[in-house]
């Protein structure tokens, strides 16, 4: 199983063990590129925060009537994947706004991701993920 495929799978069922999925899967030197932070993050333990709040944020989209959060409507569209790179896109929708994004994950020969950059649009999308996930890396941190 290559490191898009176990992607899938954390992404599929992250359950309880998501943080030691993603301990196997990420190398201890990967780079994250996130949409809204203008530097890299470097290194597994931020990128393991930084991977956990979008989780969270493109699972937390609430029904306007209700307070449990609905099932999450993000789901990968296409795929490219050749040799030890990857792209793939995305879409999904918070609070009633249509997000569209790739993941372009690296990984090396150990099948361990050294590399995860994420790219969103439009412009209305990214400043509410730029908000939200905000708020998300706040409540992980305090934990």
């Amino acid at each position: 199983m290559n490191a898009v495929e176990k992607w899938h799978d954390i992404m599929k069922n992250p359950g309880s063990n998501v943080s030691e999925k993603l301990d196997e899967l990420l190398d201890d030197d990967v780079i994250f590129y996130s949409p809204v932070v203008f530097t890299p993050q470097k290194g597994k333990d931020i990128t393991k925060l930084y991977l956990a709040a979008a989780g969270g944020v493109f699972s937390s989209d609430k029904d306007k009537q209700e307070t449990k959060p609905k099932e999450s409507k993000f789901r990968y569209i296409k795929e490219i994947v050749q040799d030890n790179y990857a792209c793939l896109e995305f879409e999904t929708e918070i609070n009633g706004i249509y997000v569209n994004g790739i993941d372009l994950i690296t990984w090396n020969e150990e099948n361990k991701i050294t590399e995860f950059k994420v790219l969103v649009r439009p412009l209305q999308a990214v400043n509410t993920l730029h908000q939200m996930m905000g708020e998300m890396l706040d409540k992980l941190k305090a934990s």
